[in-house]
């Protein structure tokens, strides 16, 4: 199967954040170890947005937001039981590649959180609890109706979690409540950095942790402001595409990447792991 050509593997030579570019995250995924992360975070496509077959197969930019200001991405337009199966395919790989004890965080909205609610389990994963992210009140609103003001975050793990004293001592809130502001948004479904900062409290420090529908990448800044190392896959250049200013925004420590970066070159699921070095 064909990965896309892409800005692939900007590594340590970049900004020592290893990321890919792929059609799915399957070859990627199938090419790693076993119990290889710590953590699986992650937002994939939600197959929502609609009340019939019509609605559902519209461009997630029309689904989600009235304003076409960022670009849209493949693979939302999924009936329930393809994108259940699908779902289950890739927490399944993910549990693969996770320790025992180790982390899924997967996003959800609430039209899908039973579907995948239940891929997880049958995945393989133990389900823990939901944290709910508050978007506040200034998310669209439908007159008439409650506001759909929350998105929610499935908390699961490959088993145990282990004893209470061997846990980092920290008691996040289930509730987050963050308002993100457009000027601090570079995808059509990005999720504030301090949100996933605060989902990333429970992992151990120096903690290994795979996006596999990274977006503009706000898991792996989270991630690399809380010490751990991150890693992403997407099949969209959606990154290459941002401006200066976003890379800016993202990265404010590092340079504008181009393609004559010693980083910068196509990776297929074949040289994955040529492309990253496990601190084992």
């Amino acid at each position: 199967m064909k990965a896309a050509a892409c800005f692939a593997a900007i590594m340590r030579a970049c900004f020592h954040v290893p990321l890919s570019c792929a059609a799915t995250p399957f070859p990627l995924m199938e090419c790693m170890d076993n119990d290889c992360y710590h953590a699986v975070v992650t937002d994939p496509p939600y197959a929502s947005g609609g009340l019939t077959t019509a609605e559902r197969k519209a461009s997630p930019a029309r689904k989600y937001l009235s304003s076409s200001r960022y670009l849209s991405f493949d693979n939302d337009t999924r009936d329930q039981s393809t994108h259940f199966l699908w779902s289950v395919m890739w927490m399944q790989e993910a549990i693969r590649i996770t320790r025992h004890g180790g982390w899924l965080m997967v996003f959800s909205d609430w039209r899908q959180l039973p579907l995948t609610s239940d891929a997880l389990q049958v995945a393989g994963w133990t389900w823990r609890a939901v944290v709910t992210w508050d978007k506040t009140e200034a998310c669209r609103p439908h007159q008439g109706m409650f506001r759909n003001q929350s998105e929610f975050i499935l908390i699961a793990t490959r088993g145990s979690i282990g004893k209470e004293q061997d846990r980092p001592r920290v008691f996040p809130a289930g509730v987050f409540r963050h308002y993100l502001k457009p000027s601090d948004k570079m995808h059509l479904t990005g999720k504030p950095v301090p949100l996933m900062r605060h989902l990333m409290t429970v992992l151990p420090p120096g903690s290994r942790v795979l996006d596999p529908f990274m977006g503009s990448g706000t898991t792996l800044v989270a991630a690399r402001d809380l010490g751990h190392v991150a890693h992403g896959i997407d099949l969209s250049r959606i990154m290459f595409a941002l401006p200066r200013t976003s890379w800016a925004f993202l990265f404010p420590d590092r340079g504008q990447p181009a393609e004559s970066s010693p980083g910068f070159r196509e990776t297929r699921a074949d040289r994955w792991r040529e492309c990253l070095t496990w601190d084992k």
